[in-house]
């Protein structure tokens, strides 16, 4: 049996007698803990699916100790800047014990015959399909489309030959004049 819960803005699948890490809760070490926000149940193959909680189930844990987590350095550094800031934190946690896990009283979903199913979608369909008709647009001629396209103009073609370069001493001699 196990359930998905969540704690302190996190999802855990937990079972009875597992230890998990979860972020820091406001509990005495050795106080008893009820998470009442149970999103699924699995029990002897039966799955439970809450919307989006389970009603009337919850998870019993056991606060074991307030411990803080491995530090974590953040490092950030901007090339050719010369920018570089190293940071670190060590994250507060609580580690809780999983006593019980409870679903009773939840709400479980019946499975639709699969011929009920199917006699449904295809009635859905035909209803759908009777109102609903669309309206087809003229076909055009291959000729009139073709004739809407405006034609694209071919690339330039690159000359391969080159120019003769001017002769410097002619840009010399009208550079002086001017003076």
């Amino acid at each position: 049996m196990y359930a998905i819960v969540e704690i302190a803005g996190q999802q855990f699948k937990v079972e009875t007698g597992k230890k998990i890490f979860v972020h820091r809760l406001d509990a005495e070490e050795g106080q008893e803990i009820k998470f009442d926000q149970v999103l699924l149940v699995e029990e002897d193959g039966k799955i439970t699916i809450g919307e989006p909680t389970i009603s009337d189930a919850w998870v019993d844990g056991l606060v074991l100790a307030h411990p803080r987590g491995d530090k974590v350095i953040v490092f950030k550094k901007k090339r050719k800047k010369g920018y570089r800031v190293k940071n670190g934190h060590r994250q507060n946690l609580t580690h809780v014990e999983i006593l019980t896990i409870s679903g009773k009283g939840a709400i479980e979903r019946k499975a639709a015959p699969a011929k009920a199913v199917k006699a449904a979608d295809a009635s859905a369909t035909e209803a759908t399909e009777k109102p609903v008709k669309a309206k087809k647009a003229p076909a055009k001629k291959a000729a009139e489309a073709e004739a809407e396209v405006p034609a694209r103009k071919a690339p330039a073609k690159k000359s391969s030959e080159k120019k003769p370069a001017e002769k410097k001493t002619a840009a010399k001699k009208t550079s002086k004049s001017k003076e």
